[in-house]
């Protein structure tokens, strides 16, 4: 049986929940708070998942195929680039990284909404401590892995043809 757009779709919505339920255990049980850039990742992330859940949910023909798998490749891109930002600032040694603002949810709530876009794009001191890793990765190394496979199953839906009908022809 072959493996249709739709069930690829499905996987994407499936393989999302699953980086948003890591992000909210690590968020709620384990006590980590999300930087700025945290929240920015989770942004992306959800994106990815809404494109292929409207995709799945729309069961679109070859151009809509290719509409919604290029905007998930898009949010993966911009996901990655803002988890590759995060990597680069917990890279820097001691004396280069930002200073510490005040909490992302302080700064929602007292600044304009671009300002608040910026810093959670930009990110500051707080993004750059690394509070938890695995086999010496930290949390924005595995949600940038995350965004790559993301980005390759919707390079894959973008490319791919739908297989023939094997019924007879009329």
């Amino acid at each position: 049986m072959p493996v249709t757009t739709r069930s690829t779709n499905l996987l994407i919505v499936l393989a999302v929940a699953a980086m948003m339920a890591v992000a909210l255990y690590m968020e709620h049980a384990m006590g980590l708070e999300p930087c700025p850039l945290c929240v920015g990742q989770r942004v992306f992330v959800i994106l990815v998942g809404v494109w292929a859940l409207m995709a799945w949910m729309h069961n679109p023909g070859a151009i809509g195929r290719r509409v919604y798998a290029g905007l998930g490749i898009l949010s993966a891109i911009a996901g990655g680039a803002v988890s590759s930002r995060q990597l680069w600032m917990q890279s820097l040694p001691e004396d280069q990284i930002p200073s510490c603002g005040p909490s992302f949810e302080f700064i929602l709530d007292t600044a304009p909404f671009l300002e608040a876009l910026r810093v959670m794009l930009m990110g500051d001191g707080n993004c750059a401590e690394v509070v938890w890793s695995l086999f010496g990765i930290s949390i924005p190394g595995w949600t940038l892995i995350g965004f790559v496979v993301l980005a390759v199953v919707n390079v894959y839906q973008f490319v791919r043809r739908p297989p023939q009908s094997r019924g007879w022809a009329r």
